[in-house]
């Protein structure tokens, strides 16, 4: 008798939880909630116990769905809210259906100070979902398909030309001579940056030395200089106004023609007078073996030489 009544009572709880389970889910909360209705011109596959959120978390679930007839065109839907929730005025629901075909329905909470009574509307927006605006991306996906079949078709052969296969195998050998020149790069770049504080040490030196030669230009007596230099010049230009001048001897060496045809005469006397000397020595020079002087012979002498 106890096992009978065990059993029934094991029955009788079964069959309350499957109620209860079974009006769970098709929207009505265990505890309490406030209800609000929003209607919207599509419900894009809603249905009972569908999440309602807010911010993305969940705050109630969808408890009816179904067509108002009152008002053609629009869908109702009923939905419980915890009873913590408060909505503001200015609420906008909107139906979402992600791409796995989960529909829920999103919550934008107003900015007003005065909020929504229990039972009251809540204003829909009825913007194309992610997955409405995919829907509507198909057609134009099926125009495109012979487009990109052609193209892949175009790619495929293009890759199946040898100059292609080619050309790839130059840009191997290519990135393996660049790889080369790094590794050299890297070489030069290591024995450069040892090199480099000898390099700048001397420079230091170069810079040092560049110092001390300007710091000796720096000593030395301009003033004094230009002044030796002025001088000179000045000595120059007096002996180039000599030069010109007629008056003193260099400058009437220069500019008088009778001296000069003077002096070209009697260059060209002595010239003459010398040839006739090396022709006929003994006109102008006569040995005696006994110490005489024959005088007619002197007289022909200095007569040939005064001509």
């Amino acid at each position: 008798m106890r096992k009978e009544i065990q059993i029934a009572l094991v029955a009788i709880v079964a069959v309350v939880i499957l109620f209860f389970g079974l009006q769970f889910l098709k929207g009505m909360s265990l505890k309490s909630a406030n209800t609000y209705n929003i209607y919207v011109d599509d419900a894009k596959g809603l249905a009972t116990s569908n999440p309602v959120c807010a911010g993305g978390y969940s705050v109630g679930i969808v408890k009816n769905v179904e067509y108002d007839y009152e008002h053609n065109g629009k869908v109702k839907v009923q939905v419980d809210l915890d009873k913590q929730m408060k909505v503001p005025q200015g609420t906008v629901a909107k139906v979402n259906s992600d791409l796995l075909g989960n529909v829920e329905v999103d919550l934008t909470l107003g900015q007003g100070t005065s909020y929504i009574q229990p039972g009251g509307e809540i204003a829909s927006n009825n913007e194309a979902g992610i997955m409405s605006k995919a829907a509507d991306m198909v057609p134009q996906l099926m125009q495109m398909l012979p487009k990109l079949d052609s193209i892949l078709a175009s790619v495929n052969t293009l890759l199946a030309d040898p100059a292609i296969q080619g050309s790839l195998r130059n840009i191997e050998t290519l990135t393996s001579q660049l790889n080369g020149s790094a590794k050299e790069l890297n070489t030069l770049l290591a024995q450069m940056n040892k090199e480099l504080p000898t390099t700048l040490h001397k420079a230091d030196a170069a810079l040092d030395n560049a110092n001390t030669m300007m710091t000796k230009v720096n000593d030395i007596d301009l003033n004094a200089t230009m002044s030796k230099v002025n001088a000179t010049l000045a000595n120059l230009e007096s002996a180039s106004k000599a030069l010109n001048s007629k008056e003193g001897s260099l400058g009437l060496l220069m500019h008088d023609k009778t001296l000069y045809n003077n002096l070209n005469t009697t260059l060209k006397d002595a010239d003459a007078l010398l040839v006739n000397f090396r022709e006929h020595p003994k006109r102008y020079v006569h040995f005696s073996v006994f110490g005489k002087k024959d005088k007619p012979e002197t007289t022909a002498t200095t007569e040939a030489a005064a001509k």
